[in-house]
């Protein structure tokens, strides 16, 4: 990552970190609260997917799994929320470990394959278990976040914005270290050429296992940081609209880069929550987003950060 970079980064999280002080309705910290999260889940995919090119497309799993996590502690154990919300990312990183040992020595389409199976079985589960789950109808009137007698809720959720601010800012903050670590150099020696980084002594299976685990982590975090926030838990976040919307955020913003994909995580909700306001543009919306992802990519297939790059005259260097 350039000077340059750092600095944008920077900037960009100073002027998220007051936005509160001028944005004071509370729809549009609403959307800048889901905008934080869908992009906790983008930079985190984009470690596996753009860093680690292990085409993972199971990784929405991980995050309905922080979500149903939260979901049951809290209703059917009464565990405290603070408690729930850490714990769908050990349940996560469970459920990348399991998934991880068979995908490790997998190739092509068929790591594909099998992680988007993982994720279709995760549904298939929370719809079989309804007396735990909820079923089809999923899961209600989740507790709220609070601290002594205040909750987050109030002050038009100003507390829920910092909140999950932090938590995207940790998530990139730490993807960024692995990045410039030793791991994130040999992730990118299997990503590239994974039979030269076989010949230089990498494991090849043992860093896909690892970059599987590392990148579920955060992702159940956010899940049941999600689930507390809604205060629901349903099937649908485990559905094909959520994972398409994440991996056009990653692709849109330059895979490989994690700070590409938190900004076309905010650009992208934003411009869908716009468009949903818009009267026959409902469903259209996702169509455009794909085609505005086939035209980067075209212009620009290291994502928006490229483009960034070229006009502040540095590439990309992650």
């Amino acid at each position: 990552m350039t000077r340059t970079q750092r600095l944008f980064a920077l900037a960009a999280l100073v002027l998220l970190a007051i936005v509160p002080f001028f944005v004071t309705d509370s729809y549009t910290r609403h959307v800048f609260i889901v905008a934080f999260i869908y992009a906790t889940v983008a930079v985190n995919w984009d470690l596996s997917l753009g860093l680690g090119g292990l085409f993972n497309f199971g990784h929405v799993a991980f995050f309905g799994i922080g979500v149903y996590t939260a979901a049951i502690l809290t209703t059917a154990l009464d565990v405290s929320p603070w408690i729930a919300i850490p714990a769908g990312g050990i349940t996560a990183a469970i459920a990348a470990l399991i998934i991880a040992l068979p995908v490790a020595k997998l190739q092509g389409i068929y790591v594909v394959l099998v992680t988007f199976a993982f994720g279709q079985l995760c549904l298939q589960i929370v719809l079989s278990q309804g007396d735990l789950t909820g079923g089809a109808e999923g899961l209600v009137r989740l507790p709220y976040l609070t601290i002594g007698d205040y909750k987050f809720i109030r002050d038009f959720k100003f507390a829920y914005y910092y909140l999950a601010l932090a938590i995207l800012a940790v998530s990139v903050i730490v993807l960024l270290l692995i990045a410039q670590s030793p791991f994130g150099k040999s992730l990118r020696a299997v990503r590239d050429n994974p039979d030269y980084a076989a010949s230089r002594g990498i494991s090849v299976a043992r860093q896909r296992v690892l970059v599987l685990v590392a990148s579920s982590v955060m992702t159940g975090v956010v899940g049941g940081f999600y689930a507390i926030y809604l205060r629901v838990a349903s099937p649908e976040v485990f559905g094909f609209s959520i994972a398409t919307l994440v991996v056009s955020m990653v692709l849109i913003g330059g895979a490989g880069s994690i700070i590409g994909p938190a900004i076309a995580a905010l650009a992208l909700t934003f411009a869908t929550e716009a468009m949903a306001g818009v009267r026959g543009m409902e469903e259209a919306r996702f169509i455009i987003v794909a085609v505005a992802m086939i035209v980067v990519l075209q212009v620009a297939p290291g994502g928006v950060v490229d483009i960034f790059g070229r006009l502040l005259g540095s590439g990309r260097k992650t």
